[in-house]
């Protein structure tokens, strides 16, 4: 696998070209995995967002695995930050659950996108969300600035993990919580998968083991941590095929998918402050 800044260089070129080419298209999608048949893969991860108020279909670009805003928790008035925001998506809808009197921060690496996401709310009126480019390891806001933090298969794609969630607990207020979808593990990837870049950028080979993932969480300092949704990720033949020989796409297929996308929920406790 190349170094952790080429991996950012390889996720930020493929999510920008997804901004500039003004198009759907979930994680997997054709310029991740390299087919031309979008229709393979353009609802391998994500989720349906159309009932969702708020929701806003030109800032949907089915880069998600789940629908962590409808589990958030948010409340009228209350700042959320959502880390790697992407057209807008969930911005969005959060705003619509703090309403004016609230603030939603947006948080993005690919410069177009935040650029994308700006021209969103910028047609739709919108003064309360802001969109920031920034490096989710090093998230630039102040400490203790959110009431909820929300993401949605991003944490997957940043190579330090324990950084991001150190940084998470960082801007979060005391009492405040974060309701995040991920791509994780609950068995084994084959070897080639996991040292592929592309299928870095494609949200799975960075993907950890599922209680490697809690743990993380808990060693930054979060309680009350509990999956709020779970569900398996089948990868197409397609995909597969692309990178293991016909036996091992076989042997792949015949077990239950190692590939989950879940929602996570923890709370930083009141009585600390970092």
């Amino acid at each position: 696998m190349k170094n952790a800044e080429a991996i950012k260089q390889q996720v930020n070129d493929k999510y920008s070209q997804i901004a500039r080419e003004n198009r759907n298209g979930g994680c997997c999608e054709p310029s991740c995995c390299g087919s031309n048949d979008h229709e393979s893969f353009d609802t391998i991860m994500s989720d349906d967002y159309t009932t969702l108020q708020g929701y806003q279909p030109e800032a949907d670009l089915g880069l998600g695995c789940g629908l962590p805003t409808q589990f958030a928790r948010i409340s009228t008035g209350d700042t959320v930050v959502d880390l790697g925001s992407g057209a807008g998506n969930d911005c969005f809808v959060a705003r619509h659950l703090t309403g004016p009197e609230g603030k939603v921060i947006g948080i993005d690496f690919s410069e177009d996108m935040v650029a994308k996401a700006r021209r969103n709310a910028e047609k739709m009126g919108y003064d309360n969300v802001v969109f920031v480019n920034g490096d989710l390891e090093d998230i630039p806001l102040e400490a203790q600035t959110a009431d909820v933090v929300i993401s949605n298969c991003v944490l997957n794609l940043v190579p330090n993990k324990m950084q991001v969630m150190t940084e998470i607990y960082r801007i979060l207020k005391p009492g405040g919580h974060f309701s995040i979808s991920d791509i994780v593990l609950t068995g084994t990837l084959p070897e080639v998968l996991q040292q592929e870049a592309e299928m870095y950028a494609g949200c799975v080979a960075g993907a950890l083991q599922k209680e490697e993932y809690l743990l993380h969480f808990r060693a930054a300092g979060f309680t009350q941590l509990m999956i709020q949704k779970e569900k398996p990720i089948t990868l197409p033949d397609e995909m597969l095929a692309r990178y293991l020989s016909p036996t091992e796409v076989q042997h792949f297929q015949q077990q239950d998918s190692p590939i989950v996308s879940v929602t996570v929920y923890a709370e930083k406790p009141k009585s600390e402050a970092f």
